[in-house]
């Protein structure tokens, strides 16, 4: 999912020379804090998954798991910008480790309460712990614009890097998640990601060398007063519902399929169809392109996972619906994210950006909980019409407010 490309609207492509991830990495310092940058931010991918298997399996309900990851999810999405905030006064350090010690200690309170059966309204108690996690992401590219600073060309190179291994994440953390969960005991992927989360930020925040100096707080207006912001907000909190129904529905479906384990590799699939698309959209640089149109793509294609689903009745035919219909999520996000860029004040446009993804995550509460609902009190199959509603919404929206304009421009 694309974050902070601020510097692509400052650095005109003619000046950005070409240079490779060599250079990057020879960098003092940067492979250590890239090290514990990766270490830390695949657990990202394993959290939302592990809670479901988790509490599906213990309480035997995916309406209350849905819940629960939509409880954190929310947190997530309150808590996000004013983490930011506090990380830019006071420095990486002095923040994102104590806070990382707090999630950490959520998710353990979470795996304890499952455990040993506590009563319902610990495990929303316990996983909205989990919302002081830092944005990894964020950290790390703050770090190389400070690295890089003047050498646009060699920023630009990192800011793809940090990209793929966005996407590289989301692929392998549900992978893992469900493996742990479904080779050794439920509470494993938990625990597991619990412990990489813990380690990596150590080992990421302990490079103070290259940690970002703290920054004052913007005194500009908020990005919610620029026009068209408003509505592409509620865009963003749509196109998250879908992802998070997606994700909770296909775990359903998989279990009711007796292959609860493969879950994660048919996700991963939705995922290496993103990236591929993502990487495709970006190397031909289409003109024209409306997010309107995006929108719509992404809601006729994901029509095919309901179909697999309905129709089909086969976990290998939903899979291969699901990389055709993650081939839609890289160029609507990129398309939002350039019209985001382009309506935010500059001064502010990293709050705008992180306001962005506050509607995404709020939107993927949402729609993890409905999607759960919709798998235990209709069926897995017929929940995959949630994400599909869910899409038209965004493409509605995009529609009346006329918000779908062409890439590029205001």
């Amino acid at each position: 999912m694309p974050q902070q490309t601020a510097d692509d609207r400052q650095i005109p492509p003619t000046a950005r020379p070409t240079i490779g991830y060599r250079y990057l990495f020879a960098l003092p310092g940067a492979r250590r804090f890239t090290a514990g940058n990766l270490l830390a931010r695949l657990p990202i991918g394993m959290f939302s998954v592990s809670a479901v298997v988790m509490i599906a399996g213990s309480r035997g309900s995916y309406a209350l798991a849905g819940a629960v990851t939509a409880t954190g999810l929310a947190a997530t999405a309150v808590a996000g910008p004013l983490l930011a905030r506090l990380v830019d006064r006071h420095g990486q350090a002095r923040v994102a480790l104590p806070a990382t010690v707090v999630s950490v200690l959520g998710s353990l309170a979470l795996l304890l309460c499952v455990r040993y059966d506590a009563p319902g309204w610990t495990l929303f108690a316990a996983y909205a712990g989990t919302a002081a996690t830092p944005n990894i992401g964020g950290l790390s590219r703050a770090r190389w614009a400070h690295l890089l600073r003047g050498e646009p060309g060699a920023l630009h190179t990192a800011n793809a890097f940090e990209q793929a291994a966005d996407e590289l994440c989301f692929m392998l953390g549900p992978v893992l998640a469900s493996f742990l969960t479904g080779a050794f005991f439920p509470e494993a992927g938990t625990l597991a990601a619990a412990v990489l989360l813990l380690a990596g930020m150590l080992l990421f925040t302990a490079q103070r060398a290259t940690e970002p100096p703290p920054t004052p707080r913007s005194q500009g207006s908020s990005p919610l007063r620029s026009p068209g912001i408003p509505p592409l907000l509620v865009c963003f909190a749509a196109t998250g519902a879908v992802f998070g129904s997606l994700e909770v529905v296909t775990i359903a479906y998989a279990d009711a399929q007796g292959h609860r384990a493969a879950a994660g590799a048919v996700l991963a699939l939705q995922a290496a169809g993103s990236c591929a698309a993502g990487l495709a959209f970006g190397a031909r640089k289409p003109e024209g392109v409306r997010f309107s149109w995006c929108l719509a793509a992404m809601a006729a294609l994901m029509t095919l996972p309901w179909a697999a689903a309905g129709l089909a009745g086969s976990l290998w035919a939903l899979a291969a619906a699901l990389l055709v219909a993650g081939m839609a999520t890289a160029p609507t996000m990129v398309t939002a994210m350039t019209l985001v860029q382009k309506r935010t004040p500059a001064d502010r446009l990293n709050e705008g950006m992180s306001l962005m993804v506050t509607g995404l995550l709020a939107g993927i509460a949402a729609g993890s909980a409905a999607g759960g609902w919709a798998a235990e009190h209709l069926s897995p199959a017929s929940a995959y019409a949630v994400p599909v509603a869910a899409a038209t919404l965004a493409l509605g929206v995009a529609s009346l407010t006329r918000t779908g304009g062409v890439r590029g421009t205001p």
